[in-house]
C-alpha cells in the first residue's frame, strides 16, 4: 500500500502486491482499487506484481475539485508507472479504467507496456451521435447524473441490480457483493462521481484505439447492462490491430461467479502467452 502525489497535487491511493513482471489494474466507476482484489491476489499468486491505484476523487485518493477528466486520469496512471519505474507492464482496464489505459496508451505511447487487456470497457464511445449510432442517448447519461445528485446512496443501491445482473430471471448474485458495490460507492465524492459520466459517455477513444501496438485482449459481458458490446467490444475489437475478442454469453458488466472465474482464466492464459 502506498500513495503518490500527481502533477496538481493530488495524492493517490495504490496497492502493490507481489513480484514479477508488474500487471495494473484500472477500475471502474464509481468503484475503487478494491473491485479488483480478487485479480489483484490471483495474478500476485501466480508470480506477477500486481498494482490498482484509486483514481482521483475515488476511494482513499484525494478529491479535487479540478481534474476529473479523462487525460488527468491517463497523466495519472503515466504518474504511477513513472514513480515506481514500471516496465513491460501488463495494463488491465474495466469499464470507465478500460478508457483510462486506452487513452494512456494513446497520451504516453507503449514504451513501458507489453499487453492490454480490457474488460467491459467503454471504447470506443458510449454516446449516441450521428457517427455512432450504436451507442445510448443523452438521456441516459443524464439519469446517471441525477442519480448522482440527488440521493445517491440509494441510485448506487439500485446501480447494483444491472451493473451486476441481478436484475434478469434466475440470477444468483449475492447480497454481499450488492453491499460491496454500494459501500465503494459511496467513498467517491459527488463532484468526481458527476464529471466522471461525461468522461466515461462521451469521450471518443477511436484514435487511441488505432494506435494500439501491444496484444490486446478485449473481454466483455454478452449481456452488459451497463456497457452494452455493440457499442464497445464489437466495435473497439476491429479497430486494435491483431486484437482477441472474448465474448461471455449472458455475462454482464460486473462479473460474479462462474463469469469471473472463466475471465480470471482467461487473463492467467493471457499473461502467459
Amino acid at each position: 500500500m502506498g500513495t503518490f502525489t500527481t502533477a496538481d497535487g493530488t495524492e493517490i491511493f495504490y496497492k502493490d502486491w507481489g513480484s514479477g513482471r508488474p500487471v495494473v489494474f484500472s477500475h471502474g466507476w464509481p468503484l475503487n482499487a478494491d473491485a479488483w482484489d480478487p485479480q489483484l491476489r490471483l495474478v500476485a499468486e501466480h508470480g506477477y506484481r500486481a498494482l490498482a491505484h484509486d483514481r482521483r476523487g475515488h476511494g482513499r485518493s484525494g478529491q479535487p475539485w479540478q481534474g476529473n477528466d479523462m487525460d488527468t486520469y491517463a497523466d495519472d496512471l503515466a504518474r504511477l508507472l513513472e514513480i515506481l519505474n514500471l516496465r513491460d507492464v501488463v495494463l488491465v482496464g474495466h469499464s470507465t479504467g478500460g478508457g483510462e489505459v486506452v487513452r494512456y496508451l494513446g497520451r504516453h505511447g507503449s514504451a513501458r507496456v507489453a499487453k492490454l487487456v480490457l474488460l467491459g470497457a467503454v471504447p470506443p464511445l458510449m454516446l449516441r451521435t450521428k457517427a455512432n449510432p450504436e451507442g445510448a442517448p443523452g438521456e441516459v447519461f443524464d439519469s446517471l447524473r441525477e442519480g448522482v445528485l440527488h440521493n445517491r446512496s440509494q441510485f448506487y443501491q439500485d446501480l447494483s441490480a444491472p451493473f451486476y445482473g441481478a436484475n434478469r430471471p434466475g440470477a444468483d448474485v449475492p447480497q454481499g457483493t450488492r453491499d460491496a458495490f454500494w459501500l465503494m460507492s459511496m467513498q467517491v465524492g459527488i463532484k468526481a462521481a458527476y464529471d466522471c459520466v461525461e468522461q466515461f459517455s462521451a469521450t471518443d477513444f477511436t484514435e487511441d484505439l488505432r494506435g494500439i501496438d501491444v496484444p490486446t485482449l478485449i473481454a466483455h459481458g454478452e449481456d452488459d447492462q451497463i456497457v452494452p458490446i455493440g457499442a464497445a467490444a464489437h466495435k473497439a475489437a476491429p479497430m486494435v490491430k491483431d486484437a482477441v475478442l472474448k465474448v461471455y454469453p449472458g455475462a454482464p458488466h460486473g462479473l460474479t461467479g462462474e463469469y469471473e472465474e472463466v475471465f480470471d482464466r482467461d487473463l492467467l492464459a493471457f499473461l502467459k502467452d
